[in-house]
């Protein structure tokens, strides 16, 4: 999982206990093992053709990361730059994928693996698992400050960070709203399906302090929210909560609710997936971008 130099020398200098090598954590062409069913009939696939497309590194505060990278395969050009977060599920392929999608609308789109201090996720068969032993343990602070890395990286490598923008599925939801907040030359946003007030169930987590409805009526970047009405993990009250404090605001940031659509209704993979509101959804984190200047 991770490699600390003095294991395989001896005369080498001990590495802080913060520091890592992560070797790469996701495989191309291949779902997390947590992912099941996989809707096969309803895949949609994006092939690589006139794109430059794989994994890199990026380096981090104690150590580097391994991403997800696809762009347009255009020498001497700098393009609009997206991250893409991932669900808890990890850089699988249906991220890849969706890092394809933009790359052939003319975006730079990477998706670093933000859980990679805490280890591989593609062999965890339990989505509990993956929820207790990484997700939960991933410090927010950790979550921006890897995100920053990664827009440093795109900045040296063909990426236009003068056009930057965000967005995340589920657990990525989240991030996406905190790292609006976080980082104010981020153009715009789009949060997919992701928690927006405290879980009133759980403990707090001390890691992870801030939720989305902390930040809304301060936020600056415009962030558009893409929600399913029939989500049983993200009550409509709550989606409510948050967009009367996004009002207060001055980001002109808003939510969408799809009336029919479960939670993962864009995850063409899953049973959950709704077309018509996927579609009707992309169309509109498209414009979104297009219209706050992110391309």
């Amino acid at each position: 999982m991770y490699q600390d130099i003095s294991d395989s020398n001896p005369s080498a200098p001990r590495l802080d206990r913060r520091e890592f090598f992560a070797t790469s954590i996701f495989a191309a062409g291949m779902f997390a093992a947590a992912v099941s069913p996989i809707q096969a009939q309803t895949r949609i696939t994006t092939d690589n053709k006139g794109l430059i497309e794989g994994e890199v590194k990026i380096p981090v505060a104690g150590g580097e990361i391994p991403a997800y990278r696809a762009m347009p395969d255009t020498k001497n050009k700098k393009f609009p730059v997206v991250m893409v977060i991932h669900e808890i599920f990890g850089v699988h392929e249906w991220i890849q994928d969706v890092s394809r999608r933009f790359a052939k609308l003319g975006y730079m789109a990477i998706a670093p693996a933000l859980y990679a201090r805490q280890g591989d996720v593609k062999t965890i068969t339990e989505i509990r698992e993956l929820q207790r032993d990484i997700f939960s343990k991933i410090p927010d602070k950790d979550a921006m400050s890897d995100l920053d890395a990664t827009v440093a990286w795109a900045k040296k490598n063909s990426g236009n960070t003068k056009k930057l923008s965000i967005t995340g599925f589920c657990w990525g939801g989240r991030i996406v709203w905190l790292y609006a907040a976080h980082n104010k030359d981020v153009d715009a946003g789009a949060a997919w399906y992701g928690r927006l007030v405290p879980n009133p169930t759980a403990p707090k987590n001390e890691v992870q302090p801030t939720m989305p409805i902390d930040i809304a009526k301060d936020l600056k970047v415009p962030v558009i929210g893409l929600y399913g009405g029939q989500d049983q993990g993200i009550p409509l009250d709550s989606v409510q909560r948050m967009q009367d404090e996004l009002k207060k605001g001055k980001s002109k940031s808003e939510i969408i609710v799809y009336p029919n659509a479960q939670h993962g209704f864009h995850a063409d993979y899953r049973p959950s997936f709704n077309r018509e509101s996927s579609e009707d959804a992309w169309k509109k984190l498209q414009d979104w971008f297009k219209k706050n200047g992110a391309i």
